[in-house]
């Protein structure tokens, strides 16, 4: 089968391994098969898109709706360089699937409002699929509430007229959504387990998304929820797309 791409763009590089590790294991990949491109550390280089398979957006510390003088030379050229590809990849409907920071790229390319409306911290929030999405291939056995790790600063509050929201919670309405057949984000984190989330707290207890000196109790909550079902997410993901 040809490559997935994850385009990934963590600076830390604890973090960065085990969200690709993560992608790998629920995804059930080998490391010939996803190929990541760690976009903070340099230009995007030319992608030829036939030949991957799909392409996978991780999580990210860029925040897309901050202004602009406060985003750093690498933020503003990885959301360009994104842009750029999103720009080749809707027309063609090209396999995509952007995890958190995905509803920030894909969202703000197909003109949706992304703002600090409706953030959520860090821990296990309660996930419900919308008719629309308990009939979507990529939720393909998934029960119609479920559990998934949640810590985003942004989120969608307004969806463009031609996406179809899949995905939603009590505190963030717009939790996953589709464009045109195969193009899709989520703003929960299909990749992330309990240890997962505990590595990033400790990870980012300097990021913004919490007090600082919170951060052992949110690892300690953490430890409190079990996240099995958005997983089925990539797996789905990748026995659609492999080709």
């Amino acid at each position: 089968m040809k490559p997935f791409l994850l385009l990934a763009s963590r600076a830390e590089d604890k973090a960065a391994e085990e969200e690709y590790e993560a992608y790998l294991r629920y995804g059930g990949l080998e490391p010939g098969q996803l190929r990541r491109i760690r976009m903070e550390a340099g230009p995007l280089p030319e992608l030829d898109l036939s030949e991957y398979s799909g392409v996978i957006v991780g999580g990210s510390p860029f925040t897309s709706s901050d202004p602009a003088d406060h985003k750093s030379a690498a933020q503003h050229r990885v959301e360009r360089e994104l842009s750029l590809l999103l720009d080749r990849i809707v027309p063609a409907d090209f396999p995509f699937l952007g995890a958190c920071y995905g509803v920030g790229t894909l969202g703000l390319h197909q003109g949706a409002v992304i703002d600090r409306t409706y953030g959520e911290g860090l821990g296990g929030a309660t996930i419900k699929l919308t008719a629309e999405g308990l009939q979507d291939p990529l939720l393909r056995g998934l029960p119609e509430t479920f559990t998934a790790f949640t810590g985003h600063k942004e989120a969608c509050t307004v969806l463009p007229s031609h996406a179809v929201i899949l995905a939603s919670s009590a505190a963030c309405p717009v939790h996953m959504f589709r464009i045109r057949t195969n193009l899709y984000a989520t703003q929960f984190h299909p990749e992330l387990d309990a240890d997962g989330l505990v590595t990033r707290i400790d990870i980012y207890r300097h990021a913004g998304y919490f007090p600082p000196e919170s951060a052992e109790i949110l690892m300690e909550n953490a430890r409190q929820f079990t996240a099995t079902e958005p997983m089925k997410i990539l797996g789905n993901f990748v026995e659609r797309y492999a080709r």
